[in-house]
């Protein structure tokens, strides 16, 4: 247990050098979407990576659109991969 708390140290201080922060702040950004539908408490809209901190209104639509799509597309995936199977 030593050594993995060690290990967790070096990475929290490594994280804080290299992003500046290891705090809640990091993980639950203060976003313009957080009144859209979907965001639910407790992380109100998750966007770790900063995707959608500049605001743009269109772009969000836009991954909005894409993410809805692809997951259609994944849905119909998973009923090729499974439907051979049976017939």
């Amino acid at each position: 247990n030593g050594r993995l708390a060690m290990l967790a140290i070096v990475g929290m201080i490594s994280q804080n050098g290299f992003l500046g922060t290891t705090g809640a702040s990091m993980w639950i950004p203060g976003a313009a979407f957080d009144k859209e539908l979907g965001a639910t408490m407790p992380f109100k809209y998750f966007d770790p990576l900063g995707l959608a901190s500049d605001g743009d209104a269109g772009a969000f639509k836009r991954r909005r659109a894409a993410e809805i799509k692809n997951g259609r597309v994944a849905m119909w995936a998973c009923m090729g991969y499974i439907a051979p199977e049976y017939f």
